[in-house]
């Protein structure tokens, strides 16, 4: 049996039990890659990141229950937090290679900040349908890299979405942001993503890669503070730069341990 060491951390919090929990296994080597969606299907989170040393880079990939993904945020920031604050580290900056390309995270204190790829919007006359599923008709829906941004008026509303599951998988997208202005805040959200095995994230760092361009045209701001409110929530701040969506938060671990996967 091969021994892994196995971390979980609680992103875009300050305190426990809060934000979006993401496991990190840090490898020598890869496993296949049946191996590990096994291993995040038994962690049942809704992400679990794997990562390698690479010529002082990093090579992460990250893995929902049912599949890899393209982008993840709360996952990334949980494995720089680990590597800037756990593992012995003095550097104030990690970079990752990873099917999106290459993130770069720096460390400023407790608050670390990631370089995301800030994601094109173009609406899409589905307010119907995405009601429908949701529960509540939108003010405007938009796609962006697969999901769908679902703009409605007001936070209460968004806090009180009670969506049709099978209903939000059936429109046929990754998942569907749904977002209004905030009473605290300067936007809210919440992400439903049936369709890559999560009914509701936490806490959606690469959501925030659609969510910032949409709200600083709106608002004409930048930055912007957000919050995504899940039962758990959790809070983000989101800058634009260029073609480039800087997303802030903290993380806090959870729990450290050693999994056991076959040779």
């Amino acid at each position: 049996m091969r021994e892994i060491p196995l971390f979980v951390f609680d992103s875009f919090t300050d305190r426990l039990f809060a934000g979006n929990p993401a496991a990190v296994c840090p490898l020598e080597t890869w496993l296949d890659e049946e191996t590990m969606l096994a291993i995040a299907a038994e962690n049942n989170l809704s992400e679990t990141a794997f990562f390698v040393a690479e010529n002082g880079r990093y090579r992460l990939r990250w893995f929902t229950p049912a599949v890899e993904v393209d982008l993840c945020g709360h996952a990334t920031l949980a494995t720089a937090h680990y590597l800037l604050n756990e593992a012995a580290s003095e550097s104030q900056e990690v970079r990752f290679e990873t099917r999106s390309g290459t993130l770069v995270v720096k460390k400023s204190g407790e608050l670390l900040t990631m370089d995301f790829p800030a994601r094109p919007l173009k609406p899409v006359p589905r307010e119907k349908e995405a009601g429908e599923a949701l529960g509540a008709v939108p003010a405007a829906v938009f796609e962006s890299a697969g999901n769908y941004l679902v703009v409605f008026d007001t936070e209460r509303t968004i806090r009180g979405l009670t969506p049709d599951i099978p209903a939000v998988k059936s429109l046929g997208v990754h998942g569907v942001i749904v977002t209004a202005p905030g009473d605290r805040v300067d936007f809210v959200s919440r992400f439903f993503a049936p369709g890559v095995g999560i009914a509701e994230d936490p806490v959606t760092g690469s959501a925030h890669c659609t969510l910032a361009p949409y709200w600083v045209e709106r608002l004409g701001k930048n930055p912007l503070d957000a919050e995504q409110v899940s039962k758990r929530g959790g809070r983000l701040r989101c800058e634009i730069r260029g073609d480039r969506v800087h997303i802030s938060g903290r993380a806090v671990m959870y729990a450290r341990g050693t999994i056991r996967v076959p040779d």
